[in-house]
């Protein structure tokens, strides 16, 4: 089974057939073992009706009592032999699923960690969630044809040419039955196929929606639109029911034909075996060996339609695996090299300049303009920003990486110790913890916790406040320590002592070091060094907080939150000085 941190290999993401052949060609030798395993399993069933029939033949009806003590012994070996078989068949077998589920999951986590920031751009969190949760386990039970499905392959054509030995006319019977399940079972395949892709993109959907309502269920309901987004995922549940419905419609029958047909095989090959015998043309003993060769293929039947129904669903899963491989990171075409020194940062769609070592803030009325701004300077979206002269998409992205943080004020935080969270890559002393926690006026927070920074935190801090959580993220930020930080709204979900706090300890923290907020709060704007004022996504002015409160009605309104005065673009006389004027 594959090892936790063995390489799983370069998926085949050339369609949901090609992705279970390559976890197949992944484990060889299992492979092989499982099928071979459960094709000795199911030929050595066959050999009890044909021991009995021996004993019957050659003991019972000819009293001899040595020879039916010979074959009833033969059928304890055999039988004994064959359990022992069975387990290691299945031992085997859930070798093979465990390492297609973790191979899957290994390969899903790796690439949604190269796709990084691209992937909440271009995969929806719930169909992420669906592959986790649901589409894995298909994938790693459809390989369970490998075993059963091969073993019933062999057992099928060993029980036609046995049953050739004894009449023609059953061995014609029984080499049709199968042909017949492929005729009835293929269309409810086709059929389930498509109703398993409809069903698991809905709840892909509906995942989403879930967790966006957990997200931002206190805002709906400050809102009031608590029961609009109620009704609509009650509708979008409603279908989903629906399509359920669908698909348990259609995986009924293929479950129902599965345990009829092999019943109405049983008893149309023991009725015709019942007359031959009758007749004569049989033996007593041939009859019990035909009997015991049926029962054998009643799983194996079973087994074929088993087999179409775990195919079925297991490459719908898989085609959901391979629509997500195929989603390619942002290219990264970067020949040039970094700047060696700290430089401008410019977004010339924007008019926003970052000069090396300062404290900038961005302040809009729509947070979304301000967030694209960010998105640009740290080359999470594609644009024509530079950095010293050199565009941002020229230069690899590691590079980029190593040198400009864009700290979310949503980054995900991961479940562990207080310290390994904020901590990241690096392994900073208590000291060095210590002064960004203080940076972020998280001492009282630290305090608060049972064990200090050794305190477990739940995935997202759950069990933490929103403005805890964001202090954590900025403690994350600033023991990152980078060259250039990009904070979005840190202290948003902060009151206004903590906010305050933070705004006059971050300068000291960063001082040196080039650092770039977007927030419209007058605590925070007030102490950095330059303010940039943006309407409609440009640099209207950019001066220090009091004098744009001065100059600019707009920029006033904004941060005041005054309704009564309108957002204004810069003054018509001029005085208010732009970016290029202030930052020289």
């Amino acid at each position: 089974m594959i090892d936790t941190y063995e390489d799983p290999g370069t998926p085949d993401s050339r369609g949901g057939w090609w992705y279970l052949w390559w976890l197949v060609l992944r484990q060889p030798w299992r492979s092989v073992a499982g099928a071979l395993l459960a094709s000795v399993w199911m030929v050595l069933l066959t050999a009890t009706p044909y021991l009995m029939a021996r004993a019957v033949d050659e003991g019972l009806e000819k009293g001899d009592m040595g020879a039916l003590a010979l074959w009833t012994g033969l059928m304890v070996v055999v039988g004994t032999f064959n359990a022992w078989l069975s387990i290691m068949r299945h031992r085997t077998m859930t070798r093979v699923r465990m390492d297609a589920n973790f191979r899957t999951v290994k390969v899903v986590v790796g690439h949604a960690v190269r796709l990084g920031a691209a992937l909440p751009r271009r995969v929806g969190a719930g169909e992420v969630v669906t592959i986790g949760v649901g589409d894995v386990q298909q994938i790693s039970s459809s390989l369970t044809v490998i075993g059963p499905g091969v073993g019933a392959v062999v057992s099928y054509l060993v029980v036609a040419g046995l049953l050739l030995t004894i009449s023609t006319q059953l061995a014609v019977v029984v080499l049709l039955g199968v042909p017949l399940v492929a005729v009835l079972v293929g269309p409810l395949m086709l059929r389930l196929q498509g109703t398993e892709s409809e069903y698991r993109e809905r709840q892909g959907v509906l995942t989403a929606r879930i967790g966006d309502l957990a997200g931002g269920l206190r805002v709906l309901n400050g809102l009031g639109g608590k029961g609009l987004v109620a009704d609509a995922f009650r509708r979008d549940s409603t279908r989903l029911r629906e399509q359920g419905y669908r698909v348990g419609a259609v995986t009924s029958w293929m479950q129902a034909l599965g345990v009829g047909l092999p019943t109405l095989y049983l008893a149309v090959v023991t009725w015709m075996a019942a007359r031959m015998a009758a007749q004569g043309a049989l033996t007593v003993g041939e009859l019990v060996s035909v009997y015991g060769y049926v029962a054998v293929l009643v799983p194996t039947v079973a087994y074929f339609i088993d087999w179409a129904y775990q195919l079925g669903r297991g490459v719908v899963a898989a085609r959901r695996v391979v629509r997500l491989l195929r989603v390619e990171p942002e290219p990264d075409d970067g020949v040039c090299d970094a700047p060696a020194e700290p430089s401008v940062l410019y977004d010339p769609e924007s008019g926003v300049r970052v000069p090396p070592g300062r404290l900038i803030a961005l302040a809009g009325a729509r947070p979304a303009d301000t967030a694209a701004v960010v998105d640009r300077l740290g080359r999470y979206a594609p644009s024509a920003a530079t950095w010293g002269g050199v565009r941002l998409d020229e230069v690899p992205l590691p590079q980029v990486r190593a040198r400009i943080l864009v700290a979310d004020h949503e980054a995900d935080l991961f479940a562990g110790p207080l310290r390994e969270l904020v901590g990241g890559r690096g392994d900073p002393g208590d000291a060095e913890i210590m002064a960004a926690v203080r940076a972020a006026a998280a001492e009282d927070l630290v305090r608060g916790l049972p064990d200090g920074l050794d305190s477990a935190v739940d995935a997202q801090g759950r069990n933490l406040s929103g403005g805890q959580r964001q202090r954590v993220r900025l403690v994350r930020a600033l023991l990152a320590a980078p060259e250039v930080l990009l904070a979005v709204e840190p202290t948003s979900a902060l009151d206004a002592h903590t906010e305050a706090a933070v705004a006059s300890r971050l300068r000291d923290a960063r001082r040196g070091r080039t650092t770039v907020v977007t927030t419209t709060s007058p605590l925070v704007l007030d102490r950095v060094d330059t303010v940039l004022y943006l309407v409609d996504g440009k640099v209207a002015a950019a001066d220090s907080h009091q004098r744009l409160l001065a100059q600019e009605p707009g920029y006033r309104a904004l941060v005041t939150r005054d309704a009564d005065i309108e957002e204004a673009g810069p003054r018509e006389d001029g005085s208010g000085r732009d970016a290029e004027e202030v930052l020289g």
